[in-house]
């Protein structure tokens, strides 16, 4: 069965239950200094008012958006999303630019240099990352394998009227979270991300 073929199936209740514990977590924020915003089609306007949101209560001094032009647009994510950031209230000046990124490596290896010339990686100490739910913790399981010294903290964000902690019982809040929950491992023993020591 192909990773495609399984993102369908039923997960047993111990699938859940780990799913549920290790993979759907947000961490306790605290002001950071970055806010990494991975580019996304979905929910573009979620994430930027959950963006406008932790601004407004000084929970990051700087942003970067990573995403390249996905299929059907002209424009990047990041393109589309920091212009909805900027007419959010966030100013402009204060959101670093990666347009090329097509996956969420990508997003992590093209942003680091940068942040690094804008700011300096010695200058970061802590960092959100702030994407969707069913990608959860391997955003900052892909900064961690590149960026290990650094404090992180993950915000997910999601339309689905289901509850987080019932996503099983949604067709198609499933398929997603267990297309990226299959990712894990394969991508661990690939050395694509790291573990996470908050889990």
């Amino acid at each position: 069965m192909s990773v495609m073929d399984r993102s369908t199936r039923l997960p047993t209740a111990d699938e859940i239950a780990r799913i549920n514990r290790t993979h759907l977590i947000d961490t306790p924020l605290r002001p950071a200094d970055l806010l990494f915003v991975f580019g996304t089609r979905e929910d573009v306007g979620l994430r930027v008012d959950t963006a406008a949101r932790l601004w407004r209560e000084g929970l990051f001094r700087w942003s970067i958006v990573s995403g390249g032009v996905t299929l059907g647009s002209e424009q990047s994510e990041c393109s589309i999303i920091k212009a909805a950031m900027v007419a959010a209230g966030i100013p402009a000046d204060v959101i670093l630019e990666e347009d090329r990124a097509m996956n969420t490596g990508e997003n992590v290896i093209f942003s680091l240099p940068i942040i690094d010339a804008a700011i300096g990686l010695q200058n970061i100490r802590s960092v959100i990352c702030l994407g969707n739910t069913w990608t959860a913790r391997r955003y900052p399981m892909t900064l961690h394998r590149h960026w290990p010294a650094v404090e992180k903290m993950l915000l997910t964000v999601d339309s689905f009227a289901t509850p987080r902690a019932l996503w099983h019982t949604d067709v198609e809040f499933r398929r997603r979270m267990l297309h990226e929950w299959d990712k894990i491992e394969p991508y661990k023993a690939r050395g694509f991300i790291a573990d996470w020591p908050q889990i």
